[in-house]
């Protein structure tokens, strides 16, 4: 059956996570070949607002596979939280008779999207583009890769000075809710010890890890914190833990947003163009308000709902293994 889509738009919201580039770009180019119009929204539900909406060509997307950020921009708006707000941005959509939109983003932007579609019959497809890796619906977000390999080469440079004055890190990495990046960041740089906004550490169980590695004469330590772990911080756990180890210089490293920006590793680049790719076939397909996906390297689309609402959770034996392998 042919489909009735026409026009659609794309756009970023929340935060931005390398690869988004990618995925635009594939979203446009495979419009372009199904003899779709396709428009860019710019700054996300807030440019929706505001009729911040342009005309796509595929030579807009030239050279822009391998930057960082995104060239739509992106940004969080309270007016969109609001009826009149989002009325505001139907009529943005209808005015340049837009049939369905690909929303780029995480939780909030997927939350947005279908409150918007129910309340004016817009189909939406989304395209999971976070670097906290923690969406239900894809074993992989875009933008995770790259952030972790941000953050391990960050820590393999303070491994170096660590190693040279005998001192104890904690190095903070980002994730309020999700303990993906400090999880795979600890496996990646082989570190001592590994706090996740999932697992309740207490402060007695850190220093336990710490004297395994003390007894064994280990000359430094490196304590991975993510930044919403229930005990604080990298620098408050430090502050609770460095008197137990007066034979260590404690010393705190907070990597933040530098995880967020730089050119996409080749995963996150081929992990976003397969999903722009989909996210536009499957909204020829019929489908909407899903998510495209990545499940066991295959296409997935997840109603919104369940990426929003059901809790993505790690193998718990990951956690096991970095913690046998940093003693």
């Amino acid at each position: 059956m042919e489909s009735s889509i026409k026009r659609i738009a794309v756009f970023c919201s929340g935060g931005d996570a390398p690869g988004m580039n990618a995925s635009i770009r594939a979203v446009v180019r495979t419009a372009t070949h199904n003899d779709l119009h396709i428009y860019g929204i710019y700054r996300g539900f807030e440019g929706m607002i505001n009729g911040e909406i342009e005309r796509l060509e595929t030579h807009h997307v030239g050279n822009i596979i391998h930057r960082g950020g995104t060239i739509l921009k992106t940004a969080r708006s309270e007016a969109f939280h609001t009826r009149q707000g989002r009325q505001l941005a139907y009529e943005s959509l209808i005015a340049q008779d837009i049939d369905a939109c690909i929303a780029i983003g995480g939780n909030g932007t997927f939350t947005g999207a279908e409150i918007f579609s129910r309340e004016f019959g817009i189909p939406f497809i989304g395209i999971p583009g976070t670097i906290d890796n923690d969406l239900y619906g894809t074993d992989f977000t875009i933008g995770f890769d790259t952030a972790v390999n941000t953050a391990v080469e960050a820590v393999d440079r303070i491994r170096d000075t660590a190693d040279s004055h005998n001192r104890l890190f904690f190095i903070e990495v980002m994730g309020r809710h999700s303990g993906y990046i400090a999880l795979y960041t600890g496996i990646g740089s082989g570190a001592g010890s590994v706090l996740l906004p999932e697992r309740d550490t207490t402060i007695q169980e850190v220093i336990q890890q710490l004297k395994v590695g003390a007894k064994r004469k280990k000359l430094f330590g490196l304590v991975i914190v993510a930044e919403g772990h229930p005990l604080g911080g990298a620098q408050a756990i430090a502050d609770a833990i460095k008197q137990e180890f007066s034979y260590y210089e404690t010393k705190v490293a907070i990597i933040g947003h530098l995880q967020r920006g730089g050119s996409p590793t080749a995963q996150d680049r081929v992990l976003a163009s397969r999903l722009g790719h989909a996210a536009v076939e499957g909204l020829l397909e019929g489908r909407q308000n899903v998510m495209a996906g990545l499940i066991n390297n295959e296409i997935a689309f997840t109603p919104f709902t369940e990426a929003i609402e059901k809790a993505k959770v790690f193998k718990p034996d990951l956690l096991e293994m970095a913690e046998i392998l940093g003693h």
